[in-house]
């Protein structure tokens, strides 16, 4: 219910303010399990995504988010949870089952799950090598795979910068992706690594992005 109610108030002004170029949106199914895959620029784009798909899009986040205390804790919590995010602990020996967990629940559903292959945001603007959880994810699910690239998300909240500023931004959904051809392979680890491959490559068309095949290592602080 929050959810949609944020859709409809924030929707129409988000498109006023950012005037996003959307292409392929209809290559995302109106109902049944979904992923979204994306490239992963700025904190904005798990807003952009949801407020740009007409149904409803479950990410993940940090627990942290969600176990604040005071009036700033409870407004965190309140946010994340109206835009669709889901908490998941991380740092702990379990955080990536319990992830794969919370996705595979989403999916066998019937919902939409947004993940970003590269598990971190892209500081410099290049796209890094995935994840194979997403392939994990695509092959246990049996869900096809929709590929999203954002172009220009990295300049509407810079890093470094608190708070948002108007900027065009151009969203590109690909041609959903089936990985039925894999059936019975789900617990193959070289397949896990081939079927996240060719999810990054179909990012990396639509983004036009130069491609880095290592993992994304943040800086230090």
């Amino acid at each position: 219910m929050l959810y949609q109610l944020m859709r409809r108030v924030l929707s129409p002004l988000a498109r006023l303010i950012f005037r996003p170029r959307i292409e392929g949106l209809d290559n995302v199914p109106q109902n049944g399990a979904v992923i979204l895959a994306s490239n992963h620029l700025s904190f904005v784009d798990s807003l952009v995504i949801p407020l740009i798909v007409p149904r409803k899009v479950a990410f993940l986040a940090k627990a942290e988010y969600f176990h604040g205390k005071g009036v700033k804790g409870a407004i965190s919590r309140w946010f994340f949870t109206m835009i669709g995010q889901i908490p998941v602990e991380r740092g702990r020996g379990r955080a990536a089952k319990d992830a794969l967990d919370v996705a595979i629940r989403v999916l066998a559903e019937g919902g939409a799950f947004g993940i970003y292959p590269e598990g971190t945001r892209s500081e410099d603007g290049r796209l890094y090598r995935g994840k194979t959880g997403v392939g994990r994810i695509a092959l246990a699910s049996g869900a096809p795979v929709v590929p999203v690239a954002l172009i220009g998300t990295e300049r509407i909240q810079p890093i470094g910068k608190k708070l948002p500023r108007p900027y065009r931004v151009t969203v590109r959904f690909g041609a959903p992706l089936d990985f039925s051809r894999y059936e019975g392979m789900a617990h193959s680890t070289v397949i896990h690594r081939t079927v996240t491959d060719e999810i990054m490559y179909a990012i990396l068309e639509l983004s036009g992005q130069e491609y880095v095949d290592t993992y994304h290592q943040r800086k230090a602080a």
